[in-house]
């Protein structure tokens, strides 16, 4: 039986990847599926695992800082949308990368790998090392700007004007701080890894917001938030119940 967690803080993505976990092998018995940084190291901090699938970004931090925080001596499979990191992520030793969309044939590989390291008894990974590695660049692996589209006109749009970004349908739109729509041609799971965690954070399957956006937050039903955007948005924006506890901790950093 092979121990295994996920940290991810995306439910449908969670629940994807841990079906195909238990079609691959059965014999994984996954023992938490956790949301965010503080989760995972609190978690670490009273249980052991044999494996993690770790998501790079989330909601309250890159996932890199749990490292800084609880000794991890399971092996780690990263999963990530954004190549830059899982290169990077690749050629620190024994490390292993999943690109989103995860499919059934590189997630057998990957527990391929970690069966035959297991049992070879290789040397653990040196996770200082990875850290030092993956964020060397990490300030240079968030985008600047944006192409953006209206009517026939292309514009660039500079990270530091957008207010939020929205979903409505098979379109994601960029809103400006100066209230401007434009289209962009990201999904809102793309955006979460070109965007530094510092600023965004993605309340529900809607909207992306700037932390500058936050006009006025009010108490919701089931333990929710309401969130008055500036400029204001067409549709409700509201934390969903999974986001709620590391949306408040995020804006407590």
């Amino acid at each position: 039986m092979t121990r295994v967690i996920i940290v991810e803080d995306e439910p449908l993505a969670a629940q994807k990847l841990s079906r195909q976990l238990k079609n691959v092998d059965p014999d994984i018995e996954i023992l938490a599926t956790l949301g965010s940084v503080s989760a995972t190291v609190d978690f670490l901090s009273s249980d052991s695992v044999d494996l993690v699938f770790l998501d790079i970004h989330l909601g309250d931090d890159l996932s890199f800082s749990i490292f800084e925080k609880v000794q991890v001596s399971a092996p780690v499979i990263f999963t990530t949308a954004y190549d830059e990191y899982a290169i990077k992520a690749f050629k620190v030793n024994s490390i292993d990368y999943l690109l989103k969309p995860v499919n059934k044939t590189d997630l057998k590989q990957a527990l391929t790998k970690y069966y035959e390291q297991r049992q070879s008894l290789q040397t653990p990974v040196d996770y200082q090392l990875l850290i030092q590695t993956l964020q060397s660049g990490t300030s240079e692996s968030y985008q600047s700007r944006f192409l953006v589209y209206k009517g026939d006109k292309v514009k660039s749009v500079e990270v530091e004007a957008i207010a939020y970004f929205f979903a409505e349908g098979k379109y994601v739109y960029l809103v400006d701080k100066g209230g401007q729509e434009f289209l962009i041609d990201y999904t809102l799971d793309k955006l979460k890894e070109c965007l530094n965690p510092q600023h965004f954070f993605r309340i529900n399957r809607q909207f992306v917001i700037h932390i500058q956006s936050i006009q006025e937050m009010t108490t919701y039903t089931k333990g929710r938030l309401k969130i008055d955007l500036n400029p204001p948005a067409k549709k409700d924006a509201i934390v969903s119940i999974e986001r709620a506890s590391t949306f408040k901790n995020w804006l407590n950093k």
